[in-house]
């Protein structure tokens, strides 16, 4: 059956009102995580957009069910969309240039393309091998016939070649005719050549993102971080679930532990001998924090020593010589930053937390300062790019409040500032057109689910392209939500959410649950829209106020602000929710003998901290805490904390395990028995500790499940947990 495009769209509006249709907006655990009982609450944006380099857009639309891939150009002007190919074409492509019809259906309802610059090209794995499409002449290429998983892999900037990870080496194929050519050759479990280590791409290079290799812009050598972990701890956890146990290991540095030692090469990307950089500091230990290429073919590298107070940026020749173009330090750590942002003349742009704010600055060719671009009490949260002329910069920055992201312009400058953007709330995975005159984005606020929008360079929307219109959750009951800043001892202002019960009546008394992060750099409060939101309005409708409150180094409002916690993780953090739970007491509404807390991760750390070190909370819920930082890995505790070897004062005061007999309250510990980033260890220690001291505590375990519970099954135990443990304990 066809569908035209009118008849999917009222087809997909159907689907979307249909479930609201008997629901009374009164929610529970089962409808919001129960793995067969769960409801449709939220809606997602659906349509695949990307720009190509004329400026039109691509969509791409694929229906996994029946293995169908669909491209279309899509005028920005009028929304038109035309075809450009479909799956029988993908399919015959594939099919032609050696893949398994069945095979190239899987993949294709995968839907894992690799795409090049231009946008008309993509490669597709097919059974663990690469095949590359031609979206123009519709042609196929097999690009790989051998044994083992490509991973990392992506196209030169002219797309004739392709290269990829195998085996812990680094390979590249010929575009035309698939001849591989192998760029590395001692590749091992404990040598990666291209590709990142566990630690790197957690606490560096961002949770997901591995490729340990970038092109030059000539597409003639291939830059790459060679990283041995040999001398670097394994750490070994057990998949109870099987008749016979299954171990899943992996390299963990632990704080004090050798970490991977790092090297720097540039490759012919043809084959030939590796060049390695000169490495600037051999006498002491080292990250390679960030690569890139700059236009005139310099390798570009950020150097930052192990604790991370300082940090270099250093450009590189082809022969491996290096010249340190900048560097900065701070009254504290130095975070990792960005690559360049190029002009034509040389110069460049880079962000600096210099003034305890991230702003831009601009940079002589020879690395010396020539001007702020961007100045005030405000963060650029992320640089999108030149404006069309070239004299200006497009970025996000929080400058309307720290609560909401807006997308911004300013001369190259500094002068001329200008919001683009509107609506208050989060506007958020901008990309721009190459000719500038257009932005894809999407926005939220805290009562929005997500929507998608298209608007011209002056933010005007142009196109609301997923409404996104969540019928089910605009049915919820919901509790009324306010943000406010509340003051701390020393007057700091902090950024707080609540949310009131339904029906809230301001003569009666309520249980208060508390909510918290509280990591360095990282707010919870913004006006955007959260799945957790479905939880709150849960428990809003059960008769308990929700509270959220970030502490100054967790507030988003510059890295100054969180340079109070430095070698001193938790004291600060909670004196500062101390302070704003004192607001929350203070109000005529408030239990205050009935306060509850719960976090996870850093939060599940705050959680332990704060109930090991104060009578405030009735209960605690806290889930994959770090419960002693000698635990966690190097680089992130490192970077806040100091070395251990100079610190041990401070990661000694700073662990709730210390001070286990002072626990104060109920505690429920949540932790998945496959955490491979803060290892259940943690809560081990902790409950041993505990049980040491005959201190009682409940334990829940997640058997499979990581850092991040996702599996319905364990969605559902970590909600229906928490609601079964607050209903009985606050």
């Amino acid at each position: 059956m066809r569908v035209t495009f009118r008849a999917a769209a009222l087809f997909a509006l159907l689907v979307a009102i249909l479930p609201a249709q008997g629901f009374d907006g009164t929610l529970s655990v089962e409808m919001i995580a129960h793995p067969s009982q769960r409801r449709p609450l939220i809606g997602n944006p659906t349509t695949q957009l990307q720009w190509l380099p004329d400026s039109s857009l691509q969509e791409t639309r694929v229906d996994r069910r029946r293995g169908a891939l669909e491209f279309l150009r899509v005028d920005p002007a009028t929304f038109e969309a035309k075809p450009l190919l479909d799956s029988a074409t993908v399919l015959k492509a594939l099919t032609d240039a050696g893949a398994d019809r069945q095979g190239a259906v899987a993949a294709i309802a995968g839907g894992g393309l690799t795409w090049n610059d231009s946008g008309t090209k993509f490669i597709v794995t097919v059974d663990d091998d690469l095949f590359s499409v031609d979206l123009g002449s519709g042609k196929g290429i097999r690009l790989t016939k051998t044994e083992g998983t490509e991973e990392e892999v992506g196209f030169s900037p002219d797309s004739t070649r392709v290269a990829f990870v195998r085996a812990s080496d680094l390979w590249s194929t010929s575009v035309s005719d698939g001849t591989e050519v192998r760029l590395t050759s001692d590749g091992s479990t404990s040598v990666f050549n291209g590709k990142l280590d566990w630690v790197y791409q957690e606490e560096l290079y961002g949770r997901g993102n591995w490729r340990g290799w970038w092109w030059s812009p000539d597409s003639k050598s291939i830059g790459y971080l060679r990283l041995d972990e040999t001398k670097v701890p394994l750490f070994t956890l057990l998949d109870h679930r099987p008749l016979h146990q299954l171990e899943v290991s992996a390299k963990y540095p632990k704080v004090g532990d050798p970490n991977p030692i790092v090297t720097l090469g540039i490759v012919p990307a043809g084959g030939g001998t590796t060049v390695w950089v000169k490495n600037p500091h051999e006498k002491i230990e080292y990250l390679i924090s960030n690569v890139g290429w700059a236009p005139d073919g310099r390798l570009i590298a950020q150097w930052q020593d192990r604790a991370q107070t300082w940090l270099e940026l250093i450009a590189f020749t082809t022969s491996g010589d290096g010249t340190v173009l900048l560097k900065e330090t701070t009254k504290a750590w130095v975070e990792r930053q960005e690559m360049p942002l190029w002009l034509k003349d040389g110069s460049f742009l880079l962000q600096s937390d210099r003034t305890g704010f991230r702003h831009v600055y601009r940079y002589g060719a020879d690395g010396k300062l020539q001007n702020a671009v961007t100045e005030g009490e405000f963060d650029v949260t992320e640089v999108h790019g030149l404006s069309t002329g070239g004299d200006a910069l497009n970025f996000s920055a929080k400058i309307r409040s720290l609560r909401d992201t807006d997308v911004c312009r300013v001369g190259l400058d500094g002068k001329g500032l200008k919001r683009l953007t509107d609506e208050a709330g989060q506007h958020m995975q901008v990309r721009w057109s190459a000719d500038g005159k257009w932005f894809l984005e999407y926005w939220t606020d805290i009562d929005t689910p997500v929507r998608q929008h298209l608007r011209e360079a002056d933010g005007k929307i142009v196109k609301v392209i997923d409404a996104n219109p969540s019928p089910m959750w605009a049915k919820v009951k919901k509790g009324k939500t306010s943000f406010q800043q509340v003051p701390t001892r020393d007057g700091f202002q902090m950024e707080s959410m609540l949310i009131l019960p339904v029906d809230f009546d301001a003569t009666k008394k309520y249980p208060v649950m508390l909510f918290l992060y509280g990591g360095p750099g990282i707010p919870t409060i913004r006006n955007g829209f959260s799945r957790d939101a479905l939880f709150y309005h849960f428990l809003a409708q059960q008769g308990y106020v929700v509270w959220a409150c970030d502490n100054r180094s967790a507030s988003g409002r510059g890295w100054g602000a969180a340079w109070g916690v430095y070698k001193n993780f938790g004291q600060q953090e909670l004196e500062d929710q101390l302070d704003g739970l004192n607001w929350v007491k203070s109000q005529s509404w408030a239990d205050a003998s009935r306060i509850g807390l719960h976090g996870w991760s850093y939060g599940g750390y705050m959680t332990l901290y704060a109930m090991t070190h104060t009578d405030a909370f009735k209960c605690g819920i806290s889930g994959a805490p770090v419960s002693d930082w000698r635990l966690y890995d190097s680089i992130y505790t490192e970077r806040y904390m100091g070395l251990l070897s100079e610190n041990a004062k401070g990661y000694a005061s700073s662990s709730p395990v210390t001070r286990v007999r002072n626990l104060a309250g109920k505690l429920l510990l949540i932790h998945g028995t496959l955490d491979d980033n803060v290892h259940p260890q943690n809560s081990l220690q902790f409950l041993d500790a505990a049980q040491q001291a005959g201190v009682p505590i409940e334990f829940m375990l997640l058997p499979g499940s990581d850092h991040s519970p996702r599996a319905p099954g364990h969605r559902y135990a970590v909600y229906k947990s928490m609601w079964d443990f607050i209903s009985r304990s606050l």
